[in-house]
């Protein structure tokens, strides 16, 4: 006699059972695609960097379409604009550290005294290690010598991959509108429609990301660029560059590049310049978390404080700095996709016996 499985498991363990297995199935799909992206991770960064920046500046791309402007003419002077914005922005953070290095270690020397004085072991500690910076960098230098080959060899695989990832989205822009042809090709015939409009989600997701982060980190650089001028803190203009591009990463950046700006602050202006400077800081965080990021970024794909610390150690752990860097996004777009899913297919498990669509 056969038995039937549902009289064997209750249908609650037969539902974990089928969960699990899809659990399952996605954890290995998204293990071998972690796999691929890492072996040809040389292929692979400057198309991700290429959809980062076609998405973050696709609407200025198609305000010069809308001038009647030449479709390759407006995506070349896109280009320009990017390398512009990227290469004025690293060109002011390196310029300020170079130009204010020697009087921000001059003023942490000074400060290391100062905290000796108050606090005896640890304050001298640290004025040891300032004062035998120099010393210890010199003992250094053959180890750090022996790399430059490889440094230099770094330095071309980014010069390299930012060439390339220019050179894509010089084309994502100028053929965007064949994208849908394209996938709808690729697609199996009965699947179109949906994976149109999974492509169309997740690309809107980290498109609302990469604008809502920008203007976010526009209104954050000028905001403490112009308290560190008040407060006289050397490099302001640089620290607030630094501000801006560390924006990008959620939470740790914004920590980071800020530590960096009371820091400095607190080394050449004082203990009351320093406090003040992390006043300017904490006070632009509150702005950003409770306004900003409600009003800018409320029609974007919301995420989870503790996802996002999730995705950027994860994304440390694959793929280190550029890991940090894309992870946010690249959750964006699944969180994207994800949504997509639900809309098409979750409101008919709601109804008893109803069924999802055919395409």
């Amino acid at each position: 006699m056969q038995i039937s499985s549902s009289s064997v498991l209750p249908e609650s363990a037969r539902r974990l059972a089928a969960w699990c297995g899809v659990v399952l199935v996605i954890a290995g799909v998204g293990a071998v695609a972690i796999w691929l992206v890492v072996t040809f991770k040389t292929a692979v960064t400057p198309v991700l960097l290429a959809i980062l920046g076609t998405a973050l500046l696709g609407p200025f791309y198609r305000r010069l379409v809308a001038l009647r402007l030449n479709r390759s003419l407006a995506a070349g002077l896109t280009c320009v604009a990017v390398v512009a914005v990227v290469g004025g922005a690293g060109y002011i953070v390196v310029s300020a550290l170079v130009d204010n290095g020697d009087q921000i270690m001059t003023s942490l020397r000074q400060a290391a005294r100062d905290m000796a004085k108050h606090f005896g072991a640890a304050g001298t500690s640290l004025d040891d290690l300032t004062k035998n910076a120099k010393s210890l960098i010199g003992k250094f230098g053959a180890t750090a010598a022996s790399g430059v080959l490889t440094g230099i060899s770094v330095v071309g695989e980014l010069i390299a991959t930012a060439v390339l990832a220019l050179l894509l989205m010089f084309f994502f822009l100028r053929d965007s509108d064949r994208a849908a042809d394209a996938l709808r090709a690729f697609a199996p015939r009965t699947t179109g429609d949906t994976v149109e409009a999974m492509a169309r989600r997740a690309f809107g997701a980290v498109e609302g990301f990469m604008r809502g982060t920008t203007v976010i980190a526009l209104i954050d650089a000028v905001c403490i660029t112009v308290g560190l001028l008040i407060l006289r803190v050397p490099g302001a203009v640089g620290l607030g560059a630094l501000v801006f591009v560390g924006a990008y990463i959620p939470y740790l950046g914004a920590f980071l590049s800020g530590a960096v700006a009371v820091l400095v602050a607190l080394a050449d202006r004082g203990l009351v310049i320093g406090l003040w400077a992390l006043g300017v800081v904490l006070a632009v965080q509150v702005l950003e978390g409770h306004v900003l990021q409600p009003m800018i970024q409320s029609r974007t794909v919301q995420m989870h404080p503790a996802v996002v610390i999730l995705a950027i150690t994860a994304g440390a752990s694959v793929a280190g700095i550029l890991g940090i860097l894309l992870a946010v996004p690249l959750t964006a777009a699944a969180f994207g996709v994800l949504s997509e899913l639900k809309d098409r297919y979750g409101r008919y498990d709601e109804t008893p016996g109803s069924a999802p669509p055919h395409s």
